[in-house]
């Protein structure tokens, strides 16, 4: 059958992908080194020094995740193509359509897997919080943002991470004005962090009566969420905290309190704000993690040794340069203009089909 065929060759291509893979992991090493620490964790006096003790079991569990990941992927992958041989020989419609299903999951696990050998950032594993605002342009603008929130929330359920909305302000006539959000999962960051910049949206408006084309640009900030383990020194005196009520149309949006709050820190001039706890001070927490996430992200890139030295600005930051284009008239496109990488097929980018989009910005950087 021709399916079948096409479906062999499909998991040929995976099975050579993934030896690749796995000299780019470097597993057999891995597998030494979880040997070795295992060892070492079994040996008295282990938990003398509880910091390094814990330091070891971190990288233990890390390693663990790599090489189960792996195994497990390729025990899928040897199971399908031996199914694929079965079939060849007796045919089953069933078992046919439950193959050609778990094929294309598995190029996906692949394709994921591929991803997380580019990683190499001091951040990576930790989760993303992402900020959007609209550029130019009113209600045209503010709708591209609802679309890129739509975009980066079907990406982030499709590969397993979860979602949870931090602030949010909604649009005069439609879309939003401003959302934050914190997408939680290994690797969140490490994934999402090409993703900052200025997003370019071609199309007609479905809000110009005229039928015209448009073009708006959205901002996207990400920044890895900073974990409490790791001081930064912040100087209470720089903070102005103002609680306010939840603003929005209603549902999940608004909780009808005067429980949000907006920390702004007055050298830079950082406003962070977030109103999806239920306590004042379960949403101060959540703001000052933001607040720290944006104080080390700004911190580095101005290369500065102290949050005291920093002289706010970021606002030439946070817009940096366009860096795709999603056209949607008169032809469909998404092009990336760092790394040329390029589709066709717009409303599966829409629909959260962007890992393609990451793996060639880490592969890219990498080079670099």
């Amino acid at each position: 059958m021709l399916e079948l065929e096409e479906n062999k060759r499909l998991l040929e291509e995976q099975k050579a992908k993934l030896i690749q893979i796995k000299d780019s992991m470097k597993i057999e090493s891995l597998m030494l080194e979880l040997k070795k620490l295992e060892k070492e964790s079994l040996e008295e006096g282990f938990w003398d020094n509880s910091q390094k003790s814990n330091e070891i079991f971190a990288r233990i569990k890390t390693l663990q995740k790599k090489i189960n990941s792996f195994q497990q992927i390729s025990s899928e992958l040897d199971n399908l193509m031996e199914m694929n041989d079965l079939l060849e020989e007796e045919h089953d419609a069933e078992l046919l359509k439950e193959l050609l299903h778990n094929s294309n999951e598995i190029q996906k696990s692949i394709s994921n897997l591929e991803i997380q050998t580019l990683f190499s950032g001091k951040y990576d594993n930790n989760n993303a919080i992402i900020t959007m605002h609209p550029g130019a342009g009113g209600t045209e603008s503010q709708d591209w943002v609802e679309m890129l929130y739509r975009m980066y929330t079907k990406w982030a359920f499709s590969n397993g991470f979860s979602v949870k909305e931090l602030d949010y302000l909604e649009g005069d006539e439609a879309g939003i004005k401003s959302v934050t959000f914190l997408i939680s999962g290994e690797n969140a960051y490490g994934f999402l962090k090409g993703e900052m910049g200025v997003h370019r949206l071609v199309r007609i408006s479905p809000f110009d009566s005229g039928g015209r084309r448009h073009t708006s640009f959205a901002s996207v900030e990400v920044l890895p969420e900073i974990s409490d383990d790791i001081e930064v020194d912040i100087n209470p005196d720089d903070l102005r905290i103002d609680t306010y009520r939840s603003s929005g149309a209603g549902g999940q949006h608004i909780n009808k309190t005067d429980s949000a709050v907006r920390i702004t820190h007055i050298p830079t001039n950082i406003v962070v704000s977030c109103q999806s706890e239920r306590s004042q001070t379960m949403n101060k927490e959540t703001a000052m993690r933001m607040l720290k996430s944006k104080l080390i992200d700004l911190k580095e890139k101005e290369n500065k040794e102290t949050i005291s030295e920093l002289k706010g600005i970021q606002k030439d930051i946070a817009w940096g340069s366009q860096i795709r284009s999603y056209v949607f008239c008169p032809y469909t496109l998404v092009k990336d203009h760092r790394t040329n990488y390029e589709v066709g097929n717009v409303e599966a980018v829409m629909n959260g089909d962007l890992n393609n989009f990451m793996k060639e910005y880490l592969k890219m950087i990498i080079k670099d």
